[in-house]
């Protein structure tokens, strides 16, 4: 059995609007690149044609990649229970930091992306806040670094 990859509506709809661009648009323009390489003559020695085949090696993989995404996903349901797929605003409690107020949207794993605040539901905050409602005051345990407390302000979906 395959491991099932938890995303969000948001995140589905991405993977599969990247999945038709990259077969579509991305390929394509590929295909005239490795053409007009070959048209140059000796492909021994041919850069274009070398730069070519490593962007056709990257849009393959990056294809097989997306398609295994979408054979065995697994859709963040939002419900009252858990944060998943929604943003929380916390505030810090302890530390140098103590009194400064985050908001981040916990996504699955492959959709994280820390600066745009997108943090993964197994990160050491987003496993801390995903099951806990607006007051709750929470513990966070990085692997590497000091335990920290954090208060949920606010549960919200922009």
């Amino acid at each position: 059995m395959s491991k099932k990859f938890q995303i969000t509506e948001e995140g589905l709809k991405a993977y599969q609007e990247e999945l038709n661009r990259l077969k579509t648009v991305e390929r394509e323009k590929n295909i005239i690149a490795l053409q007009e390489a070959r048209a140059q003559g000796d492909l021994s020695e041919n850069a274009d044609y070398d730069v070519a085949r490593d962007e056709q090696a990257k849009i393959a993989s990056r294809i097989n990649e997306i398609e295994e995404i979408l054979r065995n996903y697994e859709i963040i349901k939002d419900n009252e229970t858990n944060n998943l797929g929604k943003w929380v605003q916390i505030e810090i409690i302890d530390g140098e930091d103590a009194g400064i107020s985050e908001e981040y949207k916990i996504v699955g794993s492959l959709e994280a992306d820390p600066i745009r605040g997108l943090i993964s539901n197994v990160s050491p905050l987003g496993h801390a806040i995903i099951n806990h409602k607006v007051g709750d005051i929470v513990e966070v345990k990085p692997e590497n670094g000091e335990k920290y407390r954090v208060k949920i302000q606010k549960v919200f979906q922009k």
